[in-house]
């Protein structure tokens, strides 16, 4: 499963691949600003 994520410090988006169900424990680091976030909270829609 393939997301698109937003990041809530810089605000800019990437994608995030997946083989499972996301769960709260998913953490992305921004590729842009560094910030680690919740891939779960921030999920903008499923590609």
């Amino acid at each position: 499963m393939m997301f698109l994520l937003q990041c809530p410090k810089c605000k800019n988006r990437m994608k995030y691949s997946s083989a499972g169900l996301i769960s709260e424990k998913n953490k992305k680091r921004c590729v842009y600003c560094g910030k680690s976030f919740s891939v779960r909270q921030n999920t903008i829609q499923k590609i």
